[in-house]
């Protein structure tokens, strides 16, 4: 058995961990969504699944499927399929996006917590542009890399509601990975119903920053979009998007939205190849 990597931190705030079997490897990178490291049979924690699940939209004999006829391909053409199996959930993203493992565990934790307790954490995220930004602030020659957003899933163990559910990942993820540890810089939008393509009902809430103070390079205002609903077995989980805000090349809302519609209780075979 090999030892795990120490832990390494992204922009003095946001980490990412890899869950193996046997140890939490931490990487650095940007993103989150509430992260619990134990298994409850898939009904809310964030312990990865140590197998990955493949991602990718063709059959055994090369054929791409398609969702409309029941096989596990993307619902927009030319994209590829996101899967987090433990937390029942599949989705698309445009090909620019990197998707990681399925065992991949992104996170947000306070400045101050020694410990690193995450805020809100997301698995199987896909990641636009990784290098988007590059600062070494503490001058410590080592330097860190921000990217511009990253979407993926969570598991809403506790909540009440959906829209409460929404609420708490968005905010959470603006002011964990942006603002902390001033929360009057956070626009909290009102929770709103969304259906998705698949006929999937939720909550939606749009969480944003601004003038947010920039104590390095890389920092600035964020903002999250989180859907929240429930899977196959009842339990409250969520989608969420995260990723700079105010800045030239933020992601369009109407790229967001058409990501978020995408959204679909997980099916076995999907995103395998």
């Amino acid at each position: 058995m090999t030892a795990p990597e120490p832990p390494r931190r992204s922009r003095n705030r946001t980490t990412v961990a890899i869950v193996t079997a046997s140890a939490v490897v931490v990487a650095a990178c940007v993103v989150t969504g509430f992260l619990v490291l134990r298994d409850d049979g898939g009904n809310g924690s964030d312990k990865a699944d140590p197998k990955p699940v493949a991602t990718g939209s063709a059959t055994p004999d090369g054929k791409a499927r398609s969702a409309a006829d029941g096989g596990s391909g993307p619902l927009v053409p030319g994209w590829n399929t996101v899967v987090n199996a433990q937390r029942g959930i599949t989705f698309d993203v445009p090909p620019s996006w990197a998707r990681k493992s399925a065992s991949w565990v992104s996170y947000v934790a306070k400045d101050d917590d020694p410990e690193e307790q995450p805020l809100v954490a997301m698995m199987a995220p896909a990641v636009l542009k990784e290098k988007w930004c590059t600062s070494d602030d503490d001058k410590s020659d080592s330097e860190e890399d921000t990217p511009l957003a990253s979407t993926g899933t969570t598991g809403e163990k506790g909540s009440k509601n959906t829209a409460a559910a929404a609420k708490d990942t968005a905010t959470n993820w603006v002011y964990g990975a942006y603002t902390q540890p001033d929360r009057n810089r956070l626009t909290i939008g009102e929770s709103e119903p969304y259906r998705t393509k698949t006929g999937i009902q939720g909550s939606l809430v749009t969480v944003t920053s601004s003038g947010t103070p920039a104590k390095g390079k890389c920092d600035g205002d964020g903002k999250a979009v989180t859907f929240a609903f429930k899977n196959a077995k009842g339990a409250f989980v969520s989608w969420t998007y995260v990723g700079a805000h105010g800045v030239p090349d933020e992601v369009a809302d109407t790229t967001i939205r058409k990501i978020l519609s995408t959204v679909r209780l997980f099916k076995k075979g999907d995103g395998q190849g």
